[in-house]
């Protein structure tokens, strides 16, 4: 058997994010832009776009694929992550494996990938998500087993992300429905401002897809946002997972079809190859929770990344928060001491207003906060964090590479916001 040797001082490299895209997010069902359209064309569309946007990165230079589905059968089965690679062109040599983290799909194709970057196996490759809830609603086909329910071993409500967000209502009380509903409106409101200013178009591909009726049509925007919703349109939506409940359509994301791919690589690597660097990964964590509470995952995952970086909440300068339900983001917020409508938060909306096809949203984080640097040089650490079902959550610390000390802050700055709400614990007490 051939033996390795392996230096004892291995240095672990750098990693960078050179450039994420995805396609427009659609709604999920017979009415949906994406109806009549493959799952695994969707990533195919995403890989070919970021070839064509780095024209100095070899195809031969790619040392794996990694793209994440939640539900991997039909068009989102096969090893996705190696059938996309061929189905977009790239060489045989190429490849490429499929990741399941439900909603931290993308999240975790990432960061496995970049481990790899890290450890010296790969200098470049390809990670990204998809999931086409229209063809594969969530839990379709699965079979959990019934020793969750007989011995209990986890509630009821945890295979319901529904009742799990009401769960959390029940956890914190402070958190009420018209808190929600007011922080809902406000991801429409940032949304639509994002989208008026050019700052959501840059990261989409434009996909093509066929209409029976009105013929080929190109997507090149969002189908779920809903600009002007107010307060009283919030409302009058009903709660559908518990009667005088307080989640509602309008104060979570929706169900939606899309796809996310971005290429990391070595620092080393895309300086050779004059690829750009939009972050640098300082640091990243999973963790679990009681899966009946899932949306408080992020609190552990994030205080977890930022024991392993060495630094503390007050170091963030922006968040990138992934809105599954609007009172799992207020839980995070309100455990860090940090306002509702703190300007570091989700500056460009969230899924509330653009959707959440499960295992794609954590690559659209990342291209938002990439964005968010490259805008705001006064910021040198921000995180994208989301809730995981069956109890997880998973944060990703990122470095801005155009960071500049003591720059001149922009209009809509950051930090020490003196209206942040005190600290909780994860009960909802007092810190």
């Amino acid at each position: 058997m051939r033996s390795y040797k392996v230096s004892q001082n291995r240095q672990i490299r750098d990693v960078v994010f050179v450039d994420g895209v995805r396609t427009p997010f659609g709604r999920a069902g017979e009415k949906g832009i994406y109806a009549s359209t493959r799952a695994d064309d969707l990533v195919v569309k995403c890989i070919r776009e970021l070839m064509r946007r780095n024209p100095s990165l070899p195809a031969e230079r790619i040392d794996d694929v990694a793209i994440a589905a939640t539900t991997q059968t039909g068009d989102q089965g096969m090893t996705i992550g190696r059938t996309a690679a061929l189905l977009a062109g790239l060489p045989k040599s190429v490849p490429g494996f499929a990741i399941d983290r439900m909603c931290a799909g993308a999240m975790t194709a990432v960061t496995t990938t970049a481990s790899g970057i890290g450890f010296g196996a790969y200098d470049v490759v390809i990670a990204g998500g998809v999931e086409h809830m229209g063809h594969h609603p969530m839990g379709a086909g699965a079979d959990p087993n019934p020793r969750f329910m007989s011995e209990r071993l986890v509630d009821p409500a945890a295979l319901n992300m529904g009742n799990t967000a009401e769960n959390l209502h029940d956890r914190f009380p402070a958190i009420t429905k018209a808190r929600t509903d007011a922080y809902a409106v406000s991801s429409q409101e940032k949304f639509a401002a994002a989208s008026a200013n050019g700052q959501i178009q840059p990261d989409m591909v434009p996909v093509a897809t066929l209409k029976s009726e009105q013929g080929w049509n190109v997507n090149t925007v969002d189908e779920p946002p809903r600009p002007g919703t107010t307060m009283a349109d919030l409302a009058a939506l009903r709660t559908p997972f518990r009667a005088h409940g307080r989640v509602s359509a309008g104060n979570a994301a929706g169900l939606n079809d899309g796809a996310t791919a971005a290429i990391l690589a070595s620092a080393e690597a895309a300086e050779e190859l004059g690829l750009s660097v939009k972050m640098r990964l300082v640091q990243y964590a999973f963790a679990g929770v009681s899966p009946e509470v899932m949306g408080i995952g992020p609190v552990p995952a994030t205080e977890k990344a930022l024991k392993l970086a060495g630094l503390t909440i007050e170091d963030i300068g922006l968040f990138e928060i992934n809105e599954a339900f609007a009172v799992q983001v207020l839980s995070f917020l309100d455990h860090f001491g940090i306002a509702d409508n703190d300007p570091r938060v989700n500056r460009y909306g969230g899924a509330i207003a653009v959707g959440h096809p499960l295992a794609s949203s954590g690559v659209r984080l990342m291209n938002q906060l990439a964005r968010q640097f490259q805008e705001d040089p006064s910021v040198r650490y921000g995180i994208t964090t989301m809730c995981i079902g069956l109890g997880m959550g998973g944060t990703v610390i990122w470095e801005n590479p155009h960071y500049i000390p003591n720059s001149s802050l922009p209009s809509q700055a950051r930090p020490g916001n003196p209206a942040a709400v005190a600290p909780t614990n994860t009960d909802g007490s007092a810190a």
